[in-house]
């Protein structure tokens, strides 16, 4: 096996890679990007690691969620906050539910960039290359809104930093003070039947909190904030080696631009550049897997990426889709079983349950994915172990991308708020539905 550093994966074959039209601008764009300073320190990293290893035990529960792709204009303080508040509001129903800590993770400050089944997209017989997130192009269908360009990857740097200053500002200010859960109410839900419902289970949280205080005699400080963690989907390889590095006192890589990157189906070839990649940071890492993978690729990929058996290295997030969930999941369950190695296992519900309205608009239907998660829960009990996280596409906006739920949409009102450029999310209630539906199957 080759010696590994960050520049290593490109001598590999690269899926998704993008083709920028000047080698020269790219190779500016990244020397900017690796003399900015770190996003997130090793620190931070090594304590989720400690976290997932944990939830990978048994001992906590890993909350991860949020956009499918992240937009430039949305880097403002109100979608910020509206993010950060559902995550904790579906946290503390976790909690409540499951009776152990919640690991805070969000798809964000860096979930920029997307995969594409397609390499270009045409309309009305103009093909112009397809929309792959605003670290790469835009999603207007003109030739100068989808050319690549370099530039965007610093102007996703200087977004995720500044998501990352108020995510912190806010968590270390008393924002996410459990004492007060109240400061998480989004005011367009506040009389959704829901709502209510989050707000009976806050009440028991902080009542159980101040019994504990008052039982002790002393104040939770601990509890006057919650950790919250970032992720992303590692896909533009540029951008990750760009932000990867070594600290003081530490002999291993990192990557600075989030604490806990995944590898996305479309780059899982255990022979690829992303595969090699993520072989060398000191991360804990996730790997999407789904029904095209093979029990002995997977066995390939434990040796790969979980050489030592690191605790809380690997999460394994499985999106089969409801109707493949039972055939797909159990012959890899003994793949890692039998190769004694410990992975935290992780389900996401949503994407391998995408369909498609008559009028070709996409959407996801909240039936089959709290079936896929009721069949998840039940698969790792029959299998001796438990499923130990959920990875959920969802937003704090009152979207209408999702059919069903506690207010049953359906394809028509798809049309009054649809506003993802790429996947549909759960809106905010239907993001609390499935936080209630979680927590009693954890309690079960």
């Amino acid at each position: 096996m080759q010696k590994w550093f960050p520049g290593s994966w490109r001598s590999k074959d690269a899926a998704q890679l993008v083709t920028y039209p000047s080698e020269a601008e790219l190779a500016r764009a990244v020397a900017e990007l690796k003399a900015f300073p770190p996003l997130v320190t090793s620190w931070e990293i090594e304590a989720l690691k400690t976290q997932l290893a944990e939830a990978a035990r048994g001992e906590r529960f890993l909350l991860q969620g949020g956009d499918c792709a992240e937009r430039f204009d949305e880097c403002t303080g109100d979608h910020i906050a509206s993010k950060l508040k559902i995550l904790l509001q579906m946290s503390v129903i976790l909690v409540d539910g499951g009776r152990k800590p919640v690991i805070r993770v969000g798809r964000i400050a860096g979930q920029f960039a997307k995969p594409r089944s397609e390499d270009t997209e045409t309309r009305d017989g103009v093909t112009l290359p397809s929309y792959r997130g605003e670290m790469v192009n835009k999603p207007g269908f003109t030739p100068e809104e989808r050319n690549p360009d370099p530039r965007l990857m610093v102007n996703a740097y200087q977004r995720a930093a500044l998501t990352l200053n108020f995510i912190r500002a806010l968590v270390k200010g008393g924002f996410a003070d459990l004492h007060h859960p109240e400061n998480w109410d989004l005011a367009f839900a506040r009389h959704s039947e829901l709502s209510e419902e989050y707000h009976a289970i806050a009440q028991r949280v902080t009542g159980s909190l101040h019994f504990m205080e008052a039982i002790l005699g002393v104040s939770a400080v601990e509890m006057k904030w919650v950790d919250f963690f970032t992720s992303h989907e590692a896909l533009h390889l540029y951008y990750e080696e760009a932000q990867t590095r070594q600290v003081p006192r530490r002999t291993e890589w990192y990557n600075l631009s989030t604490h806990f990157p995944w590898v996305g189906m479309r780059t899982l070839d255990r022979g690829g550049a992303h595969v090699e990649y993520f072989r060398g940071i000191s991360n804990p890492i996730a790997l999407k897997i789904g029904p095209s993978l093979k029990p002995e690729v997977l066995s390939e990929l434990l040796d790969t990426l979980h050489p030592a058996n690191e605790p809380g290295r690997l999460t394994l997030i499985h999106r089969f889709g409801s109707r493949k969930i039972a055939d797909c999941l159990p012959p890899l369950i003994e793949t890692v079983r039998k190769s004694g190695k410990t992975v935290l296992w992780c389900c996401d519900p949503m994407h391998g349950n995408t369909q498609m309205t008559p009028d070709g608009t996409k959407t996801r239907h909240f039936d089959d994915i709290q079936s896929e998660l009721n069949s998840a829960f039940a698969i790792h009990r029959d299998c001796g172990g438990f499923l130990g996280g959920v990875h959920i596409e969802l937003t704090g906006e009152d979207v209408t991308e999702c059919l069903g739920g506690a207010r049953n949409l359906v394809p028509a009102d798809l049309k009054r708020a649809y506003k993802s450029e790429v996947d549909p999310r759960l809106n905010y209630e239907q993001a609390l539905e499935i936080a209630m539906l979680i927590a009693r199957m954890m309690r079960a």
